[in-house]
């Protein structure tokens, strides 16, 4: 089984109690679950985490670098759009990493639109609520079967 580690990043705990509106009412538990379950069926090992210390999330793609990482998922939240130094510890990886969103952040407030990860991610998909993560997951899984 190939290793897949889904980053979550500030906030994004909150899922299920924040803003209703944007993200649902879908939990982060339930969204690990989800992909876990769907990682299984796709012959892949999810492993997820959290945290809302932008040095522990440096810390853990760090970490990433050599413990068998095969792939990258990350929704970063708002670090999204100014955490360099989480785009310079994406950088440091050589595996494909998938940027996700579970709103539209492109309909959003315009610092939302911009991603500081654009250059060191193979693509990003928003707008689909819970599918955006299991899209995403999908298409890790694709990379791992022919990166170019």
């Amino acid at each position: 089984m190939k290793k897949v580690l889904v980053l979550n990043g500030i906030n994004l705990n909150m899922f299920g109690k924040r803003d209703p509106a944007h993200y649902g009412a879908v939990t982060l538990a339930q969204i690990d679950d989800s992909l876990r379950d769907l990682g299984l069926e796709l012959d892949l090992a999810v492993e997820c985490f959290q945290t809302n210390h932008e040095g522990e999330m440096a810390q853990r793609i760090h970490e990433a670098h050599g413990d068998g990482t095969e792939a990258v998922m990350i929704n970063a939240g708002a670090w999204t759009h100014y955490s360099y130094g989480i785009a310079d510890a994406l950088a440091i990886l050589e595996v494909p990493i998938v940027e996700v969103h579970m709103s539209n952040v492109h309909a959003r407030e315009t610092f939302r639109h911009h991603s500081v990860f654009s250059s060191v991610v193979k693509g990003q998909i928003c707008g689909f609520g819970i599918n955006s993560y299991l899209l995403g997951l999908r298409a890790a899984a694709d990379l791992l079967q022919d990166p170019d």
